[in-house]
């Protein structure tokens, strides 16, 4: 028996206007996040330069979006609150999108669980105003406004009190109502962006980001640095690269400014703020062989195609899209990543430093007792031999001082190894931190991390120039799938092969596994295959294979490197100095910790109250 079905037939009937807006606002309006983002990308489509939002308790009393730009006509209000009415497209070809809305139900859906009301100017007209509480649709009546538009939403869902009892506390919405303006001012940096929180009369800026002027990269490099601050654009690297028709722009961080979480990714499609499972899986993947597991990376990128590409009509909050060629997209993003941290070299982040000297800065204890300028060289060799007997030579026998060696044949002018980026060895502390004298400051290199790396990168150089060893299987594996997992499986199967796993048909759904990795010894190949398909799944593409080779060829990295407590000549050092400076990531480990801390000597002196 159908449980679900009445016993009688039920009759057919057309919901009435007020219903249908409310179902469509369950869509649309979630929470009040959502209903900021609906107007605040109204207002950027209306070509506004500045935009101010107000909101009170977390936007569920007030939400009202102030913007300049070319406002409505009278005559258009009423129009304007009716479903599916929009400016933005004719309905001839929905693909065809260059505008954040087009679907027509953001203000009548508003309208329909709140009390919203729209004032607006167009230039040659009057200024009027509409209001719609409950949907219940008012007069367009006169009012005062200079210009643009102020759509103000009070007690929002009061007309669905039962979706009240789902939202969360004043400070959880605001926050995500915070971070919808983050996103949208990233997406247009020549738009100025205020957000003010109202509560008993004091008002209270919670966002500002004034307009950016420039270039692309410059423009979008002083809005990044409004909204996620300058400790980030001082550590990420622009990225430009273009497929086809297809371009990314943006910034992606060093893999030494990582994160505990996924928080500062922002990724865009058109300039659309969106969360798409195949474009956070595709710079997870361009960071894979960099970071461990437990941290995320810090990148704001856009992707920029025709519309005929990429569908943003999958759900009606426009967060999510589907691209025609979800593997171009995919390969742009993981290849123009990887380039533009190789072009970074041995760069680490400049907050690997910062937290250095936090950690050795001391507790004041007691007042600061300043001391006298620097003294001369001689003042200082005076010092030395007026220590207790025997001190100057104690020092020279004991010192870990590495000495500069000799120069070359007189008329050979080479350039001073302080003056590299990594310095000259100086001395080894501990059997395994190298001193490094630089023309401004010193370089602590932490040896094993350092040629771990090194000799990482030197493994998969050789890899890719020879190719992967596979081994061929005595007798091939069959693996039993589904027919749309067969389907699957073989439609990566030259990928597979390229990485050493040959994977072939076997008769109905099943197929054969004849050869796997050599380097990965012995392979359930059945587990290995039904974890491609998960991921495939997932994210849309199958680099799990690549991801175990490489953590092989990790793992045989660091048992063949340096180790610590190893006591290093100085020629050793100052070759490991020179490598690190010659391969790119090397200022990470295979696990994404710094590799060396570069401190300034005017940042030392600060310390012992030099300055």
């Amino acid at each position: 028996m159908n449980t679900h079905a009445p016993n009688m037939r039920p009759q057919i009937r057309q919901l009435d206007e007020a219903a249908i807006n409310r179902i469509a606002a369950g869509e649309v309006v979630e929470r009040p996040a959502s209903a900021v983002k609906e107007l605040v990308e109204n207002a950027i489509d209306s070509g506004a330069t500045r935009i101010q939002i107000d909101i009170a308790q977390g936007g569920k009393s007030l939400i009202r979006v102030t913007d300049n730009g070319h406002g409505m006509a009278p005559e258009d209000l009423h129009l304007a609150l009716s479903r599916h009415a929009t400016s933005k497209i004719d309905g001839s070809n929905l693909l065809d999108i260059h505008t954040f809305g087009f679907r027509g139900e953001a203000l009548p859906s508003l309208g329909a669980v709140g009390r919203l009301t729209i004032q607006s100017r167009a230039d040659g007209h009057e200024a009027a105003e509409i209001a719609c509480n409950g949907g219940i649709l008012g007069d367009v009546r006169p009012c005062a406004l200079n210009a643009g538009t102020v759509v103000t939403l009070r007690d929002l869902f009061y007309a669905t009190p039962a979706r009240l009892k789902f939202l969360r506390t004043d400070r959880a919405e605001g926050q995500a109502i915070t971070d919808t303006i983050r996103r949208l001012a990233m997406a247009e940096p020549s738009i100025s962006f205020t957000l003010r929180e109202v509560s008993d009369g004091q008002d209270r800026i919670v966002f500002r980001a004034d307009a950016a002027t420039g270039d692309l990269f410059d423009a979008l490099r002083t809005r990044l640095a409004q909204v996620m601050g300058a400790e980030f654009t001082d550590n990420a690297l622009p990225v430009d690269a273009i497929r086809e028709d297809i371009r990314l722009t943006g910034y992606a961080a060093l893999p030494t400014y990582s994160r505990g979480s996924a928080v500062a990714q922002y990724l865009f499609v058109n300039g659309r703020p969106v969360r798409d499972k195949l474009l956070i899986g595709a710079l997870r993947g361009a960071y894979a062989d960099f970071l461990s597991r437990d941290r995320h990376p810090a990148a704001a990128l856009f992707v920029d195609c025709p519309p005929e590409r990429v569908d943003v009509n999958v759900h009606p909050a426009k967060a999510e899209v589907r691209f025609r060629d979800p593997g171009l997209v995919r390969g742009l993003i993981v290849s123009a990543v990887r380039h533009a941290l190789a072009e970074a070299g041995h760069r680490a982040s400049s907050t690997v430093a910062d937290a250095t000297l936090g950690a050795m800065r001391p507790e004041p204890m007691q007042p600061r007792i300043y001391q006298m300028d620097r003294p001369s060289q001689q003042a200082r060799s005076t010092a030395y031999h007026a220590q207790a007997p025997g001190f100057a030579e104690m020092a020279g026998t004991y010192s870990a001082r590495v000495d500069p060696v000799e120069d070359g044949p007189q008329g050979q002018e080479e350039t001073p190894a302080t003056a590299l980026p990594l310095g000259a060895a100086r001395g080894q502390v501990h059997e395994n931190y190298i001193i490094a004298q630089t023309e401004d400051g010193l370089v602590i290199v932490d040896q094993h991390a350092a040629h771990e790396r090194l000799v990482y990168e030197r493994l998969k150089t050789q890899m890719a120039e020879n190719g992967v060893a596979a081994q061929a299987l005595l007798i091939p594996e069959i693996v039993d799938l589904s027919t749309d997992d067969q389907a699957l499986i073989l439609s990566v199967a030259e990928d597979l092969a390229r990485m050493g796993l040959t994977v072939e048909p076997f008769g109905g759904a099943a197929v054969a596994v004849r050869e796997t990795p050599a380097i990965l010894g012995e392979v359930n190949a059945k587990a290995l295959i039904l974890d491609i398909l998960d991921e495939l799944a997932d994210l849309g593409s199958a680099s799990l294979v690549q991801a175990r080779i490489e953590a092989i060829l990790s793992r045989v990295a660091c048992h063949g490197s340096i180790r610590s407590g190893r006591r290093m000549r100085a020629e050793e050092m100052n070759a490991l100095l020179r490598e690190m400076e010659a391969t790119p990531h090397s200022g990470q480990c295979n696990h994404g910790r710094p590799t060396y801390v570069s401190l300034k000597l005017s940042d030392i002196e600060r310390l012992f109250g030099r300055t």
